[in-house]
C-alpha cells in the first residue's frame, strides 16, 4: 500500500455521522427471481475483493508465508474432528491412475488436497500431508509407479479465490512420504507429462502466478526424476503461463495462456496464448497456425488433446465465450474448424476459461469428450454432438481412462468423482466417500446437535437431516443459512446475491421472500442474522438494513444506504453493500459493517445511525458481546503483505474507540470471530481457528487435527463448548471448547 493510501485510511477511521433512515421502502429492481446459477462467474469478483487490499493484488507467497506464521504458534485445545459431509464431494481438478495396483485412483482437490481410491473411485482417503498447502494442481503417475504433485490451483476463477501453490512434490511409495522437488515459485501447476520412454524425464505445465508476473512459469523438463529443472518453453511475457503438455513420439505439444489477475480487472488472454510444438525434444518451438486463430489480444484458454496425427483443440476468447472447435490430421500443420454446434458453444458459458480440457477415447479418435458446464461428446470426429448435464454434477475439470477395463473411464468436476464403464457415454457413478468440499457457511441448532447446514461452492446449501447423509436443498452457490434456535424446522438458505428462502419443515419446501426486502445492490454473500432473544425478528442486509417481526414474511427498511455507493466495476455492480449486522441483546442496538470498510451503530432500532469507522479494509464480520451491547469487535479480510492494518478491532464503548486486537495472528485474513463464555475469543482465518481472551493481543492456533485449510465461518454452541468450522475444501469439523 502506498503512503498516501495508508495515511488516508489510518486518517478516516476516527469520523463519526449521524443518518436518519428513510421514511419508506424503495421498490426492490425489477426481474428478481429465483435462479440458481452455478459456475466460477457466479460469485463476480466477491471473493477475490474480499481478500486484497483496495488497488492491491494478492503479495506472492502469501498463503504460504501466513501457514508458516501459523505454525509458529503455540497450539491449545483438543482435536478437531471431520463430520462431513462425506457424500457430496467439490472440485476434482486433476486424476491419475496408479500404474502397478489395478482400480488404484488418485484424485487433486482444489483446495482440499490428494486424495487415493483402491476400489475404483468408490471411496477416497487422504494421502496428502494435513500441514501442507490443500491448494493442488496436477497430479500424474510414472511408469515405475512414482507419484507426482503438482500444487496451486490453475483455474482462475471468475471472483473466487484459486489459492497458489508450493511447486512440485514427489512420492515413491504411494503418497505415504512426500519430498518436495521445485519449482516453488510456480504458483500453479497445470499438467504433469512423464516420458513413457524413460520415467525419469518429466515435463510440467507452470501456469505461473495468477496475482503477480514472472516467477517460475512456461513449460519445464527435468532429466533426473525432479532433482534439478530446466525451462524449455517460455512465454511472450511476464503472465504467460502453460497449461498443458503432451509428449506424443518425438514430438511434444504445449498450450500456452496469458492471464492476469487484478482488484479491478481480469485478463484471461492474450497474444501469449496458442499451441506450440516441437520435434527435438523441446530445445525449438513453433506456434502452431495453418487455420487456428491468429494470434492476437483477444485469444483466451485453449484445451488440446493429441492421438498420434489427429488433434482436437477448443479455443475460447479472452472473454470466455466459445471461439471455436478445431481438429488436425496431420500432427498440427492444418486445422479445421469443425461446424459451428449450440450445445457445444453454450457448454462454454461465458467462462471458459474455466475449462479448457478435450479428451481422446484411447480406442476411438473419433470418440472425443469436452469439458464444460455440460461434458460434451462427438463419436464423429466434431461433426456432431450430445450434451450432458444431468446424469452428474456439471463443471468438469479431469479425465483418465483406465487401460486395464475397456470403456472405464474417470471423470473429476466440481461436484467430485465419478465412474462411467461405457466409455463416459452415460452409465456415470459418483464416488460414494469423497470429504473435500468447499464450505462458505456454517450453521448448527443448540436444540440437536446432529443438524448442521452450510452452504457450498457449486454445491448448494446442504443439510445433515432430510435424507441419507448430508443432501443439498437449495440450489446454486450456497451462501448464508439459518437454523431458529428454538425450532429446528424454522430454515433459511440464500444462494448467491442474497436470493434467500424460508421453510417451517426443515428445508423440505422453501419459500422465496428475497424480493420483499429493499434493495439496490446485494453482496454476492448477502448477510442474515437472527435477534439474540427473539427468532421471529430477523436482519438482512443490501446496501440497507432490513428487519423483519414476523420470522422473515415482510420486510422493513431501517437504515440509509451505509456504504459509500455503488463499486466501480461496471459489468459486477454488486459493491457498496453491508457484509455483516451484529444486533444486540437490548433489543435496540444494531451494529453494521460494510464491504468498504464502515461500520455502523444504531441505539434506536434505526431512527438514527452513527458511524463508528471507515477506511478499514472489507468488514466480514461485526460480532456484538451477548450480554454488553457496548462490547464489539470487528474483523477484516485482505493479505495486506506486512502492511500495518488490523485484522480484528475490538471496542469497550460501543464503537466510540477502538483497539488492534492483530496482535501476533499470521498476515491471513480473518474471517469469522465468536465471542464464547468467560471472555474468550475464537476467531476463523485463512489459515485455521485461533483464540484469545476478550482482550486480544496474543493469539493461540485452536486443536489439532484440523488440515491447513481456510476457515470461512464459525458457529458456537454455548451449551455443549461446541464450536462447528465450516472450511473451504475439506468439509465441516467439530470441536469441545474448554
Amino acid at each position: 500500500m502506498g503512503r498516501g493510501l495508508l495515511s488516508l485510511v489510518l486518517a478516516a477511521v476516527t469520523g463519526a455521522a449521524l443518518l436518519v433512515a428513510p421514511a419508506a421502502a424503495t421498490p426492490p429492481p425489477p426481474g428478481d427471481v429465483y435462479r440458481p446459477v452455478r459456475g466460477p462467474s457466479a460469485p463476480a469478483e466477491y471473493r477475490y475483493m474480499q481478500k486484497t487490499l483496495p488497488g492491491e493484488s494478492i503479495p506472492r507467497h502469501a498463503h504460504d508465508l501466513a501457514a508458516a506464521q501459523a505454525r509458529e504458534l503455540p497450539t491449545v485445545g483438543g482435536r478437531w474432528k471431520s463430520v462431513g459431509p462425506t457424500d457430496i464431494g467439490g472440485r476434482i481438478v486433476s486424476l491419475a491412475l496408479d500404474p502397478k495396483r489395478a482400480d488404484t485412483l488418485y484424485a487433486a482437490a482444489a483446495s482440499g488436497g490428494l486424495w487415493r481410491s483402491t476400489d475404483a473411485g468408490q471411496t477416497f482417503h487422504s494421502v496428502w500431508p494435513d500441514s501442507w498447502t490443500q491448494a493442488m494442481g496436477a497430479v500424474a503417475t510414472a511408469p515405475d509407479g512414482t507419484l507426482y504433485v503438482g500444487t496451486g490451483e490453475p483455474n482462475p476463477g471468475g471472483g473466487s479465490i484459486t489459492y497458489e501453490g508450493t511447486g512440485m512434490y514427489r512420492s515413491t511409495d504411494g503418497g505415504r512420504n512426500w519430498t518436495p522437488i521445485g519449482l516453488r515459485d510456480s504458483g500453479a501447476i497445470s499438467a504433469i507429462t512423464i516420458d513413457p520412454a524413460n520415467p525419469r524425464r518429466i515435463y510440467v505445465a507452470a501456469a505461473g502466478s495468477l496475482y503477480n508476473g514472472g516467477g517460475d512459469r512456461g513449460v519445464y523438463r527435468s532429466q533426473d526424476g525432479g532433482a534439478t529443472w530446466e525451462r524449455i518453453l517460455a512465454g511472450a511475457n511476464e503472465f504467460t503461463g502453460a497449461t498443458e503438455i503432451v509428449v506424443e513420439g518425438d514430438r511434444l505439444y504445449a498450450v500456452m495462456w496469458d492471464k492476469r489477475r487484478r482488484p479491478d480487472l481480469r485478463t484471461y488472454g492474450g497474444v501469449g496464448s496458442g499451441v506450440f510444438r516441437s520435434s527435438d525434444g523441446g530445445e525449438t518451438w513453433q506456434r502452431l497456425g495453418g487455420g487456428l486463430p491468429a494470434q492476437g489480444p483477444g485469444v483466451g484458454r485453449i484445451g488440446l488433446a493429441v492421438a498420434g496425427d489427429r488433434l482436437y483443440a477448443i479455443v475460447n476468447k479472452a472473454d470466455g465465450s466459445f471461439e471455436g472447435f478445431y481438429a488436425s490430421s496431420d500432427g498440427g500443420d492444418t486445422w479445421t474448424r469443425l461446424p459451428d454446434n449450440q450445445d457445444l458453444t453454450d457448454s462454454q458459458s461465458s467462462f471458459g476459461w474455466w475449462f479448457g480440457k478435450v479428451w481422446i477415447d484411447p480406442r476411438d479418435t473419433e470418440h472425443v469428450h469436452v469439458a464444460g458446464v455440460a461434458l460434451l461428446t462427438t463419436k464423429d470426429g466434431g461433426d456432431t454432438w450430445t450434451a450432458d448435464d444431468t446424469s452428474m454434477h456439471v463443471d468438469h475439470h479431469a479425465m483418465v481412462w483406465d487401460p486395464r477395463r475397456p470403456g472405464r473411464v474417470y471423470l473429476g468436476n466440481d461436484g467430485g468423482v465419478y465412474r462411467s464403464d461405457a466409455r463416459g457415454d452415460g452409465g456415470w457413478v459418483k464416488s460414494r466417500h469423497q470429504p473435500y468440499t468447499q464450505l462458505y457457511s456454517a450453521a448448527i441448532s443448540p436444540q440437536d446437535v446432529t443438524r448442521i447446514s452450510g452452504g457450498a461452492q457449486d454445491n448448494g446449501s446442504l443439510r445433515s437431516w432430510g435424507g441419507d447423509g448430508f443432501n443439498e436443498y437449495l440450489g446454486g452457490d450456497g451462501e448464508e443459512n439459518l437454523i431458529n434456535p428454538t425450532d429446528v424446522n424454522n430454515v433459511f438458505a440464500c444462494y448467491q446475491y442474497g436470493n434467500c428462502f424460508s421453510s417451517t419443515d426443515g428445508g423440505d419446501t422453501l419459500t422465496y421472500f428475497a424480493d420483499r426486502t429493499t434493495f439496490q445492490r446485494r453482496n454476492w454473500f448477502t448477510p442474515m442474522e437472527f435477534d439474540p432473544h427473539d427468532p421471529k425478528v430477523l436482519y438482512y442486509g443490501s446496501e440497507v438494513v432490513n428487519r423483519s417481526t414476523d420470522g422473515g414474511e415482510t420486510w422493513q427498511p431501517i437504515s440509509p444506504d451505509l456504504s459509500g455507493g455503488p463499486g466501480t466495476d461496471p459489468v459486477h455492480p454488486n459493491y457498496g453493500t453491508i457484509t455483516s449486522i451484529a444486533p444486540a441483546s437490548d433489543g435496540r442496538t444494531v451494529y453494521a459493517g460494510t464491504d468498504d470498510g464502515r461500520v455502523w451503530v444504531t441505539r434506536n432500532l434505526g431512527a438514527t445511525w452513527t458511524k463508528l469507522a471507515e477506511g478499514r479494509p472489507w468488514v466480514t464480520r461485526v460480532v456484538v458481546d451477548p450480554k454488553n451491547p457496548n462490547r464489539v469487535w470487528t474483523t477484516h479480510s485482505g493479505y495486506r503483505s506486512g502492511s500495518p492494518l488490523p485484522h480484528v478491532y475490538g471496542s469497550t464503548d460501543g464503537g466510540r474507540h477502538w483497539r488492534n486486537l492483530s496482535g501476533n495472528l499470521p498476515d491471513a485474513p480473518v474471517n469469522d470471530l465468536v465471542a464464547a463464555r468467560g471472555g474468550i475469543l475464537y476467531i476463523a482465518t485463512d489459515q485455521g481457528v485461533f483464540t484469545s481472551t476478550a482482550h486480544g493481543g496474543r493469539w493461540l492456533r485452536l486443536g489439532r487435527g484440523m488440515p491447513q485449510v481456510p476457515v470461512d465461518d464459525i458457529e458456537y454452541d454455548a451449551g455443549r463448548h461446541r464450536l462447528v468450522a465450516a472450511t473451504f475444501g475439506r468439509g465441516f469439523y467439530e470441536l469441545t471448547t474448554p
